[in-house]
């Protein structure tokens, strides 16, 4: 199977009382076709972009893409991937662990 799209949706949440940000969410490879498989991205300590060096990781893991001295952009940029990204930021903890959730009940 050829990856053509990936598609990143991710939540940060950020603790106030330590004063750290966390993230989840979810690596769908592509997107609305009969070859879609969805990989979560599990609730996890990190900032910024840091949830996309986490997808290229667990992609990489899955054997799904091959790269290690390139960013998942530049990757996808060479390969002819489309690479789409989003993150919602300002979350709430509880929305972060319902993505958990979600993904093991399906």
């Amino acid at each position: 199977m050829k990856t053509k799209t990936i598609d990143i949706q991710a939540k940060e949440w950020f603790d106030k009382v330590n004063g750290n940000s966390y993230f989840a969410g979810t690596i769908t490879l592509n997107y609305g076709t009969e070859t879609e498989e969805i990989f979560l991205l599990p609730f996890q300590y990190g900032y910024g972009d840091e949830y996309e060096h986490e997808s290229k990781a667990i992609l990489t893991q899955f054997n799904k893409i091959s790269t290690d001295y390139e960013s998942l952009y530049n990757y996808c940029k060479r390969v002819g991937i489309i690479l789409r990204r989003n993150i919602e930021r300002n979350c709430l903890k509880r929305d972060l662990k319902a993505i958990e959730n979600e993904y093991k009940n399906n």
